[in-house]
Formats: C-alpha cells, structure tokens, sequence
C-alpha cells in the first residue's frame, strides 16, 4: 500500500506544479500569481476541493503525445467565499499558455453542471490564448459545450468571469454572456481579432492594450463591468461582488444585522443647487442614503451619465440605478439605457430590490443617438423596468421630463412606490422649451419677446415645475423632505420584503435587442 500512496502523492505533487517552476517563476516574472495560487486567495482557507486532478489531454498528433500534463490547463472545483459555497475554474497559463482542448472543456462544463444542480455562484478566471490548435475542431466544439452551459445558467446562478491574463477569440463569448465582467488592467486583455489580424485584414495598426485592454474595455465598449489595478485586488472584488447576491434565483441575499438609529440625513436638504440648470453629482445623494460605505458601483468609467451598482439600506442589500446631472445633464443615451437595462435585468433575475433615483431632462438629442438606435437602445431600459417583479421604489430629486420620466420605474410601469422631493420637476418639457411652443404666437407678437418669454417660462414653471400636478393624480405616492429620504425608503423596502407578482404565461418576452 505504501508504494501506492508514494504513486499517488507523486502524481499530486506533479499535477500542482501546472507546467513546471521555470514556467511558474515566469508568471511570477510578469507580476501574475499562478492559477493555484488565485483559487486558493479567493477561497476561504482550506475549503478548496479539486475535480479532476489527475485529468489529461487525449491528441496525439504533432507529438502532443510528448506533452502531458495533469489537470490539463484548467483547476476546477468548489469552496467557500465568506462560507457560502461555490464553484470556480482557473485556467493555467503555465500549461499550454492556458490554451482549450477537449478535455480542459470537458472540466469545466462538470464544474458548470454541477454548480447549476446545486443552485450555487460560478466563477471563472480566465487566463488563455485561446483554442488548442492541435485539436482542430474538438477544441472549438468544447467552446460552444461551455456557451450553452453559460446560457442554461443564466438567471438561475450567477456567473462572474475574471480575465486575469489573455482571452481571445471565441473564448471571449462565455465571459460575455456571464453576469459580470471583470479586468487587471495592464495584464488582461480581450478581443474577437486580434492586432495582427487587424493590421492585415483594416491596415489599422493597434496594441493588444488599445485594442482590448482593461482601459478600453471598462470606457469605450461597457464589455467589462470592473476594472481591478491588480491580480488580487481583482480577486477581493470578486468576493466583495457576491456578498450583494444570492446563492440562485430561488433564494435572497443574506440582510446584514443592523439596529434602526437616527434616520435622517440633513446634508440631503443641500445637495441640490438653487437653480435648476447648474449641475450635481448623484454620488452625493447615494451616500447620504445608504448604508456607510456600503456601494459597489458597476461599470463605473462607462456611461457615466447614468450611475449603477450594489448597496446596503438597513443592512438589505439593493440595487441602484440614477441619473446623474455631473454628465451629459443626466440624460439617457444609447450607452445608458444599456448600461441600466442590464443591471435592472441582472437585479431581477436575482430576486435583488431596485431603489431609482432621478433627475433626467429628456433622452440625449442628435444625428448620433437616432442614427445609434436611441429608439431600440431606450426601448432596452423601458421594457427591463417593465419585466421587473422585484420590489421597486423611486426618489425624483429634481427633473423628470417627457418619455424619460416614464422610463425611469414611473408608476405608470408598475413602480411599487415613487416619492419625490420639493425641487422636483415632473413635466413633458422644461418651461423655456415648452413655453416656446405653446406661447409661440404671443412671443413673437409680443413688443418685447424676450420679456414675454421669460415672463411664460414663469408662467409655465408655476404650473408644472413642480411635483404637486403628478402627487394629486397619484403618480407620486408622497413628496417627502430630503433629509427624510432614507428613513423613507428603509420602510418601503421592509414592507414590500414579501412582494409576489403573477406574471402572464409565456416562454419568454421579445426584449427590443
């Protein structure tokens, strides 16, 4: 038995070295922790259990005979984060540069089924050049294997991916259609073509960096929805991620203890400027509402006129979408409406309230927006809030004009609860463009049109600037003093905690893609 044992330990031993030490010190060389090493700091100590050890690549072709190596590529298994169980595979670089075979798929899609059996998060740290040449065919066959998986999952567990190194070709399609996106910027990079089929096929000369770089990605695209400065500072946002969410889409987020104190917020009363044009940062009022240093924003580089991410309210955990003025006056765009539509979805889907907060004069006008798509593009964003089921409040800070005002969770798309502040403004336009056209003839007859519009504009604002026209239809169910908001909206999601919403019977809707 002995010699078994030594057998054994042998083959252990050999398979946690990946591709060997000269290989390891090289990964280290580049400031990149190994595939082990990853698991095991993102990981509760001692909770990793690894399936498929012992696991070898079958090709004999161009001498891969030659090169076998345990584990084949990819670590897979499951542990604990924080005590909760999950399931994670890390692909080695150190072992073929990371590359697909059938075998490295075959790992990964056990650990994928076994995680959707069990209702439990799936990880992935991706760190590969790519499909295994050597295997033709088999390799690209393994991809689409983990793309069903990706879409079978999808709104049952949540799947973050990591791209800790490499991740290109049709490699990049499963972190895409994953939850969450994140990237180490300055090792990591993505993209369909890489610069050298770039520059042959367009003439464009481009860097891997610029072409599909932490940078670009997380600014330009929106296809990475965090960016870390480092390996493990990637992996402690990863943890502090799944502490927002629950295990599946049957199950809540665990509510943190938290003992009701003084609610109110005073420096709310002041956030918003006197007059109505000069801009604010919506950051502002978020932290005066939640829990202390409890947000994790979500694409935070990207779209940056419209703010979402993760927060705590009395311990709950909630997810907030609001239009911030700091950019773009808070209006909705192409990029925006995107952005919100897939946060509101990913909420959804995961059983994670909504909080909206507003203030948005209209959707961003031009050649550029329409020629975009703003249509379908806005579309996205209305019919995500629609589709909700999850507990819904909104806060109306200060502009809700025209289609935007019903976009952004109106009562009239089932918003459980919408407040609004006294500097709110609840109308199709703002006064100088309405008056423009409703007191066109008399401006332009009048002996002094500058006066008579600003005298209209005056007029108009008195009317409908304001939040009282919509609180006395019911549109808005109470307009509450800011510095009350908080206290407010921690009653709001206590009583709507056992929400239950039928919906009709279909195999599912025709989202506007």
């Amino acid at each position: 038995m002995e010699d078994k044992i030594k057998i054994l330990n042998d083959k252990i031993a050999l398979a946690k070295l990946g591709g060997g030490e000269k290989r390891i010190a090289k990964q280290h060389s580049n400031k990149k922790l190994t595939a082990r090493e990853r698991v095991e700091y993102l990981l509760d100590e001692g909770s990793f259990e690894e399936i498929g050890m012992l696991v070898t690549h079958r090709t004999t072709d161009f001498g891969m005979e030659k090169e076998i190596y345990y584990g084949d590529g990819v670590i897979t298994g499951y542990g604990t984060i924080n005590g909760r169980i999950v399931y994670v595979f890390a692909q080695d670089f150190t072992v073929f540069g990371g590359s697909l075979s059938e075998t490295h798929a075959e790992k990964i899609c056990k650990v994928m089924d076994m995680a959707l059996k069990s209702g439990a998060p799936m990880i992935g740290l991706n760190d590969s050049g790519g499909a295994r040449i050597q295997e033709g065919v088999r390799s690209l066959g393994g991809y689409a294997d983990i793309f069903y998986r990706n879409v079978q999952s999808s709104g049952v567990i949540p799947q973050i991916s990591a791209i800790m190194g490499p991740c290109a070709g049709g490699a990049v399609y499963s972190p895409a259609m994953t939850d969450f996106t994140m990237m180490v910027e300055g090792s990591s990079y993505m993209f369909v073509t890489g610069p050298n089929v770039v520059k042959t096929v367009t003439n464009e000369e481009v860097t891997s960096e610029e072409l599909g770089g932490a940078s670009t990605h997380s600014t330009k695209s929106g296809v990475a929805h965090i960016t870390s400065p480092n390996g493990i500072e990637c992996l402690e946002d990863i943890k502090k991620l799944l502490s927002y969410m629950p295990q599946n889409n049957r199950e809540t987020t665990p509510k943190l203890p938290y003992t009701p104190n003084d609610e109110i917020r005073e420096k709310l009363d002041t956030i918003i400027p006197e007059n109505a044009n000069k801009p604010y940062d919506m950051h502002d009022v978020i932290a005066n509402i939640i829990d202390e240093d409890s947000f994790f924003e979500i694409h935070k580089d990207f779209a940056e006129n419209i703010v979402v991410g993760f927060a705590r309210l009395g311990g709950r955990s909630i997810g907030i979408v609001a239009n911030n003025p700091k950019y773009l006056a808070g209006c909705l765009d192409v990029k925006s409406s995107i952005k919100g539509a897939r946060f509101v979805r990913f909420c959804d889907c995961f059983n994670i309230p909504l909080l909206v907060l507003e203030d948005v004069p209209g959707f961003l006008p031009g050649t550029d927006q329409e020629w975009n798509g703003i249509i379908t593009h806005g579309a996205k964003l209305l019919y995500a809030f629609s589709e909700a089921t999850v507990p819904r409040v909104t806060v109306i800070t200060r502009k809700a004009y025209g289609g935007a005002y019903d976009v952004m969770n109106s009562k009239h798309i089932g918003a459980d609860m919408n407040f609004a502040w006294p500097s709110a403004e609840i109308a199709v336009m703002g006064a100088k463009g309405a008056s423009e056209i409703i007191f066109k003839k008399e401006i332009s007859e009048a002996a002094n049109p500058a006066e008579k519009l600003a005298e209209k504009e005056a007029e108009y604002a008195e009317l409908f600037a304001n939040p009282y026209t919509a609180a006395q239809r019911g549109f808005i169910d109470e307009v509450i003093l800011p510095h009350d908001t908080r206290r407010k909206l921690m009653k709001a999601f206590s009583m709507l905690e056992n929400k239950v919403v039928d919906v009709p019977k279909r195999k599912h809707g025709n989202i506007p893609l």
